[in-house]
């Protein structure tokens, strides 16, 4: 394994960890730290986080011009070092930033026992947005018997390797440390809809309803096979701090690791998790809950905490949703149900991660301010007296201008502060 990065670059990489250790060595981060302890440990008080995801819009957050090691090690490095110094800088939300060069466990996972293919289209930047599986079942009762049982190894020497590598060059300045949430396939239809399309799985249910719930049960069984291999291999490592749970959400809590917790070996009930479906947002309640809900709430219970959803609308399916194990976070959509969903978790303790309409950023060459502090508070007042984050994701453009992100943080921080003085 032979990495190597040349001496300009190594300078100017180290350069960037010092300015992430002095970031993140600031009052505000304490400060943020506290606010996501408060949010995700039941204080209901506490001021909404406000986050802004930037991957989707890396064309514009972290074009080519502003990168400069050319040797492939160096790049690897610079992306998530200059990721984290523009996010404080250009950006400036809720944040915490890492007090260490994080990295995972060199893990590989043959889940299925099937290649799924893909075709990626490029939209009239370049940038790659669109794609479409090759799907392997093309018939589910014919078919069915190609899926396995799932293989999975880990690379400890590559990994370690690799740590020590970043130690060297970076370990006097941020520590490096190894961090391995929950593996495994826990959002269950998506993987039916990678095996074999939307409109065949709708179709299977009505053709071969049996044969769609055996799929399930595969995909559980799966999922759980493969949370349960990471555990037993102790390669898990809590996730009760700077980690997402899901789409930018922040882990900090008092709340794990659960009880009993030997201080070295994380178990699946120490850990959070998460789960969605977006693929059945057209799906009837009832039909959710027969071919779906056992499912998730079975792959979901070995978890220490949940956060279900992403872009699907989670009210119409509350009903079995507010009975998944462990459930900690709900998300809330552009067409999920505000209001409801406000009504139904009061009391619960459960945070209402609300998540603006993209369009707000992604359309508008400048930002409508006015249009959307509205939305700011419509989601403050629907969801007064419980806790409430904003998550902002799936945002593919800012036209360009960084300041439409950084002004929306802006005036989502003076709509809370008035709605939190009231």
């Amino acid at each position: 394994m032979g990495w190597e990065i040349p001496k300009e670059e190594r300078e100017y990489l180290r350069g960037l960890a010092k300015k992430q250790a002095e970031y993140a060595r600031l009052p505000v981060m304490e400060q943020r730290k506290k606010m996501w302890y408060d949010l995700n440990d039941g204080v209901t008080t506490v001021r909404p986080p406000v986050i802004i995801e930037t991957w989707t819009f890396d064309r514009d957050f972290m074009p080519a011009k502003v990168l400069r090691c050319k040797s492939k090690t160096g790049a690897g490095i610079e992306w998530q070092l200059l990721r984290n110094v523009r996010n404080h800088e250009l950006i400036d939300d809720d944040k915490v930033m890492p007090d260490a060069y994080e990295i995972g466990w060199w893990i590989h996972v043959d889940e299925l026992g099937v290649e799924i293919d893909a075709d990626y289209i490029a939209d009239s930047q370049g940038v790659v947005t669109g794609y479409r599986y090759h799907h392997p079942i093309k018939d589910l009762e014919a078919d069915f018997s190609m899926l396995k049982p799932a293989v999975c190894s880990v690379d400890r020497e590559g990994t370690l390797k690799w740590k020590a590598f970043l130690e060297e060059l970076l370990g006097d300045i941020l520590p490096v440390k190894i961090h391995c949430g929950i593996h495994g396939g826990t959002m269950l239809t998506n993987k039916v809809i990678q095996l074999m399309g939307m409109d065949a799985y709708f179709t299977a249910i009505f053709e071969c309803p049996d044969k769609v719930h055996e799929l399930m049960a595969y995909l559980r069984d799966n999922a759980l096979r493969v949370m349960k291999w990471v555990e037993s291999e102790n390669l898990m490592v809590l996730n009760n701090g700077n980690q997402q749970s899901f789409g930018s959400s922040y882990n900090y809590t008092t709340r794990l690791p659960a009880p009993e917790y030997d201080g070295k070996h994380a178990r699946l009930c120490d850990m959070w998790g998460c789960a969605n479906s977006q693929e059945t947002v057209g799906m009837s309640p009832a039909m959710f809950h027969d071919f779906c809900f056992p499912y998730y709430r079975d792959v979901c219970e070995p978890m220490g905490l949940l956060y279900y959803g992403c872009c699907e609308p989670t009210h119409p399916y509350w009903e079995d949703l507010k009975n998944l194990p462990h459930l900690k976070k709900v998300s809330i959509s552009k067409w999920c149900d505000q209001k409801f969903m406000g009504e139904v978790l009061k009391g619960t303790g459960i945070v209402f991660s609300r998540k603006p309409d993209p369009n707000f950023l992604a359309v508008p060459k400048k930002l409508d301010e006015e249009a959307w502090a509205a939305n700011i508070r419509e989601s403050l007042e629907a969801a007064k007296g419980i806790p409430v984050e904003f998550i902002y994701r799936d945002v593919y453009t800012v036209q360009g201008d960084l300041n439409n992100p950084r002004r929306a943080v802006e005036i989502a921080r003076r709509e809370i502060d008035k709605h939190y003085r009231r």
